[in-house]
């Protein structure tokens, strides 16, 4: 297993990174609470959770422990693969999930897309007992970014399609989300905002 990787931060984008290990390149999967904690750091260090199927090895990157140990209790669940869990986890803040799950609050987990009722319902039952037992870290709020910027724009919508959005529903949402916001919004706030939109 690999526990994490620690090198040079060769790229970036809202789902994934490539990180340089000793010449060698790992690709590994991330959700957009790891991408606004990345920053702009060239040495990084990730925990990973490698996750083996038949037809591929798959990474799966996060910046803190308490992001990793959310992902594994997620994953115990019957119905929600990796993809799933990181789905819930670039929707959601931990403490978000956390919240929900000790509240019952199963609106606000079914709104992930993906998820539906049953599931929302399974994960609360399953990871009540698990979840609140060492406090969550105070997330820092990232940099806003101008909303009219292209560029955000594009991200946003490269990283929707990478998660399983239709083009058009993906640029539908990210326009809704644009339309609503006041002021300045950074890549990753216009992505959580569009993953909810219905």
């Amino acid at each position: 297993m690999i526990a994490y990787l620690s090198g040079r931060l060769v790229f970036k984008d809202p789902t994934y990174v490539i990180i340089d290990v000793g010449g060698m390149g790992y690709q590994v999967k991330i959700s957009l609470q790891t991408y606004a904690k990345i920053k702009d750091e060239e040495q990084i260090r990730l925990l990973t959770f490698l996750h083996i199927k038949e037809d591929a090895h798959t990474l799966y990157g996060f910046k803190e422990e308490v992001e990793k140990r959310l992902f594994l209790l997620l994953i115990s669940i019957n119905g929600v693969g990796p993809n799933t869990g990181l789905m819930i986890l670039s929707s959601l803040s931990s403490e978000e999930i956390e919240h929900a799950i000790l509240s019952g609050d199963v609106g606000t987990i079914q709104a992930v897309k993906g998820i539906g009722a049953k599931t929302a319902q399974r994960i609360i039952l399953e990871l009540k007992d698990k979840v609140g037992k060492s406090s969550l870290g105070d997330l820092t709020t990232p940099l806003g970014f101008l909303k009219s910027s292209n560029k955000i724009r594009e991200e946003a919508l490269q990283a929707l399609i990478t998660l399983g959005f239709p083009k058009a529903v993906a640029e539908k949402n990210i326009a809704q989300v644009l339309k609503k916001t006041t002021g300045e919004i950074s890549l990753e706030d216009l992505i959580k905002a569009s993953l909810k939109t219905p």
